[in-house]
């Protein structure tokens, strides 16, 4: 049996969320290629990471779904996918509300400026980077929504890896920008989940 986001309806909604989801993302993605490209940067390729690191998950996540040995069963099918999407939607949620949040000093590339202030507001006032959460939640989601075991394991494992090392260079800079308030910020927050982690 074909994944769901390739059998029609499913497909339809599928693709619709997916569309919907990351198109959004295509800004920021080109803000940040350019504003990595500065003498100034100090992305230290983090952005690279992350898009190359994603982009082979992808392109891995989406032909290994077709291989019957590693699918979910056909009754959890349909359920799997349902979270799926819904995983997608939340995290592609989460990301705009803390596009909102952090306004002007949401970027795509890691930047940091000694006037900038610690935001500890909406999501932010729960953890660090709830915006990367919220990055892996989505790719969690298209794993799941594929109906496969292995898809999943592919993208959760290059999610988590390409964000770790965004958020070590993110951190550093803004440590060595800002100083003590985000260093008092981490002793109080975590990174990803609230008390967790």
């Amino acid at each position: 049996m074909r994944p769901l986001p390739f059998v029609w309806p499913y497909a339809l909604v599928f693709w619709a969320v997916y569309i919907w989801a990351f198109l959004p993302e295509w800004k920021i993605v080109q803000g940040g290629i350019e504003g990595a490209k500065g003498a100034d940067s100090k992305d230290s390729g983090s952005m690279r990471v992350l898009l190359g690191g994603m982009w082979i998950a992808l392109l891995l996540a989406f032909p290994v779904a077709f291989v019957r040995a590693w699918s979910v069963p056909p009754r959890a099918q349909l359920p799997t996918f349902a979270a799926g999407l819904s995983m997608i939607l939340l995290g592609s949620l989460l990301r705009r509300y803390c596009w909102r949040t952090l306004g002007q000093y949401f970027t795509g590339d890691v930047r940091a400026r000694a006037d900038q202030p610690v935001i500890r507001t909406g999501p932010y006032r729960l953890v660090r980077h709830p915006s990367y959460t919220a990055g892996i939640m989505m790719f969690v989601g298209i794993g799941l929504a594929l109906g496969s075991w292995l898809s999943l394991v592919l993208l959760a494992i290059a999610a988590i890896a390409t964000y770790a090392y965004r958020v070590t260079i993110e951190e550093r800079a803004l440590l060595n920008t800002i100083g003590e308030p985000y260093r008092d910020y981490m002793r109080e927050t975590k990174r990803f989940i609230p008390y967790v982690i």
